[in-house]
């Protein structure tokens, strides 16, 4: 793979996985929001697969193989048995009208949503200023893009109320610094992603199952009626 085709595909990856991010900001509809998520897990196994590539890693395939099982395969399809899980009368799908489907009271609206984007976005270019300077490569220069794409985490994980929304927050949080990882260094070992994507699986299964025990405590999942529970 010649420099010129590493750079544009390289590109490519990272723009797709820095617009699902900001596409979680924008999107109201949760099964909308998973999808985003899913596709962010395609756009950053494509990243350790490009590097895996260029650098004729076979362990960086490997974990770029299991980056997509999980992150665009396993941790959606766990979301999304959670939202058919609440849909009423077991239907396995949310209808439009049902507000549980949406995310629809957060604390910061659509519009600022995406602008906050925008300026996390540039908080992080000027901040990783510095270092890609210090070796500008085609990976470094992309870089900015992963600690964007943390920062969204981050805002989306304590601005949404649904449970879910939050948990997609974490995730994109998480992504963002493993995207880091591997633009950074050139990835991690592969126990060391094997053992972190193990301990994010658990964290949704347990988050999944406190989200389903809100719903039948509360018929809800919105973090406002955890407040209930404030003085009992």
């Amino acid at each position: 793979m010649n420099d010129g085709v590493f750079t544009e595909l390289l590109d490519l990856a990272c723009g797709a996985f820095l617009l699902a991010a900001v596409a979680v900001l924008w999107l109201r509809q949760l099964t909308s929001i998973v999808r985003a998520f899913a596709l962010q897990g395609v756009a950053l196994a494509a990243v350790a697969a490009l590097l895996g590539l260029r650098e004729g890693r076979g362990e960086l395939l490997a974990v770029a193989a299991g980056i997509g099982l999980l992150r665009a395969g396993a941790l959606p399809h766990l979301m999304r048995r959670a939202l058919a899980a609440g849909a009423p009368g077991g239907a396995g799908r949310y209808q439009e009208d049902v507000s549980e489907a949406r995310e629809t009271r957060p604390l910061v609206n659509v519009a600022a949503s995406l602008l906050s984007a925008a300026l996390l976005t540039f908080l992080a270019y000027a901040v990783a200023r510095p270092l890609v300077a210090l070796d500008p490569t085609p990976v470094t220069r992309a870089l900015p893009v992963a600690l964007a794409v943390v920062l969204i985490g981050f805002f989306t994980l304590v601005t949404r109320r649904r449970a879910l929304a939050q948990i997609v927050g974490f995730l994109l949080l998480d992504n963002g610094i493993t995207a880091t990882a591997f633009l950074a260094a050139s990835g991690v070992p592969p126990i060391v992603e094997l053992g972190v994507s193990f301990d994010v699986l658990l964290a949704v299964l347990v988050l999944g199952i406190l989200t389903t025990r809100m719903r039948a405590a509360f018929g809800g999942t919105g973090i406002d009626d955890l407040r209930e529970l404030r003085d009992r």
